[in-house]
């Protein structure tokens, strides 16, 4: 019989004391995963797999060490806390390390109402492969549409469990699936192509295969002839799908981990402006059936909605209790690990306000510019803010659509750009990051 997540973590952190650990704590994931791609009309590839990854962190002092396996034998169970004891024993000393005091541990652990896991049945191959297949087939019948990529099915089922020596011990299940297409429009060297996905929780919230083949058909055939655009100072306009991107770079910024470093152009901002003062960015890590969602956090600690950004001022950090410590503060409960890693901090659910305007009315408001699709490299001083990365989109003339274009770069400076961005009304709420498209105005665009 498969032993339980909560025995294991049990037997691993027994064993961790017998090697001689002060302190201890392990995450467990065991999970099984399935795609399938489908090509041409045919199976691609299909991929299936199944396993359990145990991570150890072991704590002498001051010092720690972090050891990692996919075998839980017990006698693999013991050759992983010697391992890592005696990692430890060499480690330098760090006043950061330790694990939560237990009065700090969260008492609220019934996961099961953020509804993470689909109980529905795991899909059938099969079922997963004509699903792929109905994606493609709606992606080719758009006019303009030469290939598709590939079009993509996943599914995954995952059980995680936390233990440590501080008396914190809690699990949860969790689901993902997927669907994906990828279009080719045009021939030769004047091929374009765009794409469309979906991820839920639960599989009954997925849109249609034939709405994302659609899509994906659509938005290639609509590239096909990009040009560059003219260089000069232009609004920007991000499209929702890339827009995160940019809300993702302020939350890099504020990360516990770079305010310790100092590497980070928002390391004196506390208290100031970092967005216009009529938009919020707030954190909820207890949305049901989003995928990062949780009640605690790597460590143990109770999870809870904040504010990030009142009225455009920034208002804290997302911190673990590592960069907490660093910095003489408390920490958010923003942990996150990976079994083979120690905790980092990093956020849940994020939501950006959003504006009155539909992306239509930004367009028009705009006049002339670019609209971005997409977003290539990048090249990001974390310290200044100053940002370039290349892009392809679409020209606007005229508050309309002109032609589309690629091979251009957008350049501006992060902190600058926060503070007078424009955002529209078409965010998507079933996402992580709920950010809407974002105009900007000002930016450089280097094209022909």
């Amino acid at each position: 019989m498969m032993a339980s997540l909560e025995d294991l973590t049990a037997r691993l952190l027994d064993a961790a004391r017998r090697a001689g650990a002060e302190a201890a704590d392990a995450l467990l994931v065991r999970g099984t995963h399935l795609s399938i791609d489908v090509r041409q009309g045919r199976l691609e590839e299909a991929q299936r797999s199944e396993g359990i990854d145990l991570g150890l962190r072991v704590l002498i002092g001051q010092r720690q060490a972090v050891v990692s396996s996919s075998d839980s034998r017990d006698a693999t169970l013991a050759a992983m806390a010697e391992r890592a004891v005696a990692m430890a024993r060499e480690a330098p000393e760090d006043p950061s390390v330790g694990l939560a005091d237990p009065s700090e541990l969260a008492s609220d652990r019934d996961a099961a109402r953020l509804e993470l896991s689909d109980p529905s049945e795991d899909p059938e191959p099969a079922a997963m492969e004509a699903r792929a297949r109905e994606a493609e087939a709606a992606a080719l019948e758009v006019p303009g549409v030469t290939q598709v990529l590939s079009a993509s099915t996943g599914w995954s089922r995952r059980e995680v469990f936390l233990a440590g020596t501080n008396g914190f011990a809690a699990g949860y299940g969790r689901s993902d699936h997927g669907l994906s297409c990828g279009a080719i429009s045009g021939t030769g060297t004047g091929m374009e192509r765009d794409y469309d996905w979906d991820s839920r929780v639960f599989r009954a919230e997925l849109r249609s295969p034939a709405e994302i083949g659609r899509t994906a058909g659509q938005r290639a055939a609509e590239r096909e002839g990009a040009r560059k655009p003219r260089t000069g100072t232009y609004p920007i306009l991000f499209d929702e799908r890339i827009a995160s991107s940019l809300i993702g770079h302020l939350l890099s910024a504020i990360n516990g981990a770079a305010i310790a470093r100092g590497s980070s152009f928002l390391r004196n901002a506390m208290g100031e402006q970092v967005l216009p003062d009529h938009l919020s960015l707030t954190e909820d890590p207890h949305r049901v059936r989003s995928p990062a969602s949780r009640l605690w956090d790597a460590e143990g600690l109770p999870t809870r909605p904040r504010a990030i950004v009142e009225n455009g001022r920034l208002t804290t950090w997302t911190l673990d209790l590592a960069s907490a410590r660093k910095l003489g503060l408390a920490s958010t409960a923003n942990a996150a690990r990976s079994p083979g890693g120690t905790p980092s901090p990093s956020v849940t659910n994020i939501a950006l306000t959003q504006g009155d305007a539909s992306r239509e009315d930004l367009l028009a408001q705009m006049g002339t510019g670019l609209l971005v699709t997409s977003l290539i490299g990048s090249t990001i001083n974390p310290n200044t803010g100053d940002y370039s990365r290349g892009a392809s989109g679409f020209w606007i003339e005229g508050g309309q659509i002109t032609y589309p274009v690629n091979e251009c770069t957008i350049a501006g400076n992060l902190g600058d750009m926060l503070r007078r961005i424009i955002p529209a009304n078409d965010a998507r709420s079933w996402l992580p990051r709920v950010v809407p498209s974002l105009l900007v105005e000002g930016m450089t665009l280097a094209g022909d």
